[in-house]
């Protein structure tokens, strides 16, 4: 008897429809954050310091929480991570509607919200792969990214005009999404892992059994880290949007809305992604969305938002192509008992820059202009291209099939 299609596996629908109102929640909050920012401040070196707080959890706790995922129940680790982003999310609208708010009160939050989420990552991951036969495991990143990128087109505009409403709003639906989160995982039936024997081995020695793997799997690693420097370039240039967009004069829904039309984009890549897999090669697909990044630098000669946002939107359409051959290849090759480490591991390496990436854009456009800033992305995203060009591990990356 063949699989259950994917459109019929109870478990898979209610993973992914929690995890998208929760990610739409985040993706609401996520343009909340350096509004309310700029508000408070001013400041866009401030709102990359937020920004900043947001992400560095994953790199500074990534490697414990892939431990946890394969020690633990996955399912009681991602409820728990939905709870605590819950009430500290919370927390801070509370504080918002009260009076005046701190930027150390806004990092605080904000670097506790990113801890939770470095818990999730790996987690559901394992979730992923234990609901999920090999053989669909393209097609459920596809998925995935379809789902991702739904948040990404009602995330921005619904936040940007809640925030509008009041400065506290965003927060109470994020708030809120993390709470219908907790609901689907409650409602799943399928255990999140394999059965496992308890490892007794020390941390660091588990940790090391993680990224000994990768570091053995050249498609792995090559994939964690030409992608990974990428995960510094993305943020810093959807950052630059939010400033560029509001010194120009753009409304908090306006500016939501050019962010919604980079969700289109990736939405409609994903819809596309089982066409591009069945006509072009793996490595076709890999190196589209990397030859497509350097388009930035078109901003440079004609330095307005609207120009920005239409340059990176032919990467954002190849960037859920990308992934879901990517994700797909990598959690067939890891075995279940490793796949939290592994995860971890590989997000640590290529989160580790991510929060450097909003951090550098408020920098330097509090430093020089809108048009250097870009430039200097757009330069490193073309150096990328030529190292994904060159790198003999992506010239025939592996089937989930085949790997399994």
């Amino acid at each position: 008897m063949g699989a259950v299609p994917l459109r019929r596996n109870r478990d898979f629908a209610l993973l992914q429809g929690g995890q998208l109102l929760s990610a739409l929640g985040s993706e609401s909050a996520a343009i909340a954050y350096p509004l309310l920012v700029l508000a408070v401040t001013g400041s866009p070196a401030m709102a990359g310091v937020v920004s900043f707080a947001r992400v560095l959890p994953f790199a500074l706790f990534g490697l414990l929480a892939g431990v946890a995922a394969d020690r633990y129940d996955r399912r009681a680790l991602m409820l728990a991570a939905d709870a605590v982003k819950a009430v500290a999310v919370a927390a801070l609208a509370v504080v918002i509607a009260l009076g005046e708010v701190a930027i150390w009160q806004i990092a605080a939050v904000a670097f506790v919200q990113g801890a939770a989420s470095a818990v999730t990552m790996p987690a559901a991951a394992g979730a992923l792969r234990s609901v999920v036969p090999p053989g669909q495991l393209h097609a459920a990143a596809g998925v995935q990214q379809s789902r991702l990128a739904a948040a990404l087109i009602a995330g921005p505009p619904i936040g940007g005009a809640l925030f509008g409403v009041g400065r506290a709003v965003p927060f109470v639906a994020d708030a809120v999404s993390y709470a219908f989160s907790v609901v689907s995982l409650l409602l799943m039936r399928t255990p999140f892992q394999h059965e496992r024997p308890v490892e007794r081995a020390p941390l660091r020695a588990r940790v090391a059994e993680g990224f000994r793997f990768l570091w053995r799997q050249p498609f792995i690693r090559t994939t964690t880290f030409v992608y990974g420097l990428g995960n510094f370039i993305i943020p810093a240039l959807l950052f630059a949007v939010v400033v560029v967009g509001e010194r120009q004069g753009l409304t908090g829904g306006r500016i939501g809305v050019l962010l919604a039309a980079t969700g289109v984009c990736v939405l409609a890549g994903s819809l596309a992604s089982p066409l591009f897999r069945r006509r072009l090669s793996a490595r076709a697909i890999l190196l589209l969305e990397l030859w497509a990044w350097p388009a930035a630098a078109l901003f440079v000669a004609f330095p307005d938002v609207h120009v920005l946002v239409a340059a990176i939107l032919p990467a954002l359409f190849a960037a859920p192509i990308t992934d879901s051959v990517v994700i797909g290849s990598r959690l067939a090759i890891t075995p279940d008992r490793l796949v939290g480490r592994v995860e971890s591991v590989r997000s640590t390496l290529a989160l580790s820059i991510t929060p450097f990436g909003p951090l550098a854009a408020g920098v330097l456009l509090s430093a020089v202009s809108a048009s250097a800033t870009v430039a200097v992305f757009a330069l490193l995203s073309l150096g990328l291209a030529v190292w994904g060009t060159a790198s003999a591990a992506l010239r025939e990356p592996p089937l989930p099939e085949e790997a399994a």
